[in-house]
């Protein structure tokens, strides 16, 4: 998206969490975007900016492709970097894609007042930290930042001609309440699946209005495309489809089929209208996850034609796709999650020469 519409004359940004790969090989700069400020990898600690604990964690705060330091809590930083940048358009008179990656809510569980603990743990995936008193500090900071950047289009003036959408990259976790859905992240169920997508156009996109159309994340590039008046590669044509029907348009919902496939618990999914297939190992599913969102009345047996043609669709996607790498015991487990009982962690094979 970020070189289709740098090819229509916009300038692009990408602020905080990369997670696509690292240099020499990889960066936002060879994906599309101008500038990058932010981190490479999964995980960064708020305060030390490093992707490690301990004396030998590397530091992976980036401007560009520069390494730097920067003292202060991520997320600030983050909603600093977003006002300059939107300030900057503004100021030039330039069409722009910011795209703004906070890493908040995410390990490590540390608010904006945690630098203790930023000093106390022994790894980013914290296992023994962490509240729903902390996760809420850390969505509160962050959505402070998000009213600053609110702000600063309004205050630059082009907040009527800037579409704005918030959204996530999957499910809650830990101290997230998925609710009325089971299944957090790393999961299939319809907790991991489900997450928010607020969108903001003044004159376009009525305030307060709903719609039922089922999305997926892969949409937002024909529907920003379209928008912008671009156009895709026609060599790379999107997987999603445009929502600016439903949008702007009140258009009625298009039926949709779409398909998840998850290397841990060799977990696959597949919805169709209401209907959705699930495989958690070997354990298969068919919920109606309009009625049943909390996917608790399995009705493969009740509707086995509606269940085969569901498995034969799925098995017909898969096939087009990359050969799979099932991890069946992936993911977290017993010992991390209490509520993860009977996920237990695989025993390790013996050393060489040992029995």
């Amino acid at each position: 998206m970020p070189s289709l519409l740098r090819q229509a004359g916009y300038g692009t940004t990408l602020i905080g969490k990369w997670h696509l790969g690292n240099l020499p090989n990889f960066s936002p700069l060879k994906s599309g975007y101008d500038h990058f400020w932010g981190f490479h990898n999964g995980a960064l600690d708020y305060f030390t900016h490093k992707a490690g604990t301990g004396p030998n964690a590397l530091a992976d705060l980036w401007d560009d492709d520069a390494p730097v330091e920067q003292a202060g809590y991520f997320t600030t930083l983050v909603g600093d970097r977003a006002v300059k940048t939107i300030s900057d358009y503004a100021a030039e008179r330039k069409p722009f894609l910011l795209s703004l990656h906070f890493n908040a809510p995410h390990w490590p569980w540390e608010g904006p007042h945690d630098e203790a603990e930023s000093q106390r743990i022994r790894g980013l995936f914290d296992i023994d930290g962490g509240s729903q008193k902390t996760y809420a500090s850390m969505v509160g900071e962050m959505d402070t930042q998000v009213g600053r950047v609110l702000q600063t289009l309004a205050s630059t003036g082009i907040a009527n001609n800037t579409i704005v959408i918030f959204t996530s990259d999957n499910g809650g976790e830990r101290f997230a309440d998925t609710w009325p859905f089971t299944g957090k992240k790393t999961e299939l169920l319809e907790g991991g699946l489900r997450i928010p997508a607020l969108v903001r156009w003044p004159g376009h996109i009525k305030a307060s209005s709903t719609t039922e159309q089922v999305a997926i994340s892969m949409d937002w590039l024909p529907t920003l495309l379209a928008a912008a008046g671009a156009r895709p590669d026609p060599a790379y044509p999107p997987d999603g489809i445009s929502l600016l029907p439903a949008l702007i348009q009140n258009a009625a919902p298009v039926p949709r089929k779409l398909y998840w496939r998850y290397n841990e618990k060799s977990q696959h999914a597949m919805r169709d209208g209401d209907m959705k297939y699930l495989k958690i190992r070997e354990n298969t599913f068919l919920f109606n996850v309009v009625d049943d969102p909390l996917e608790r009345a399995n009705l493969k047996n009740r509707q086995p034609e509606v269940y085969r043609r569901l498995v034969q669709d799925y098995e017909n996607w898969n096939a087009t796709m990359l050969a799979e790498q099932p991890r069946p015991n992936g993911g977290f487990t017993a010992d991390q999650l209490a509520d993860h009982f009977g996920n237990e962690r695989p025993a390790r094979p013996p050393a060489a020469g040992k029995q």
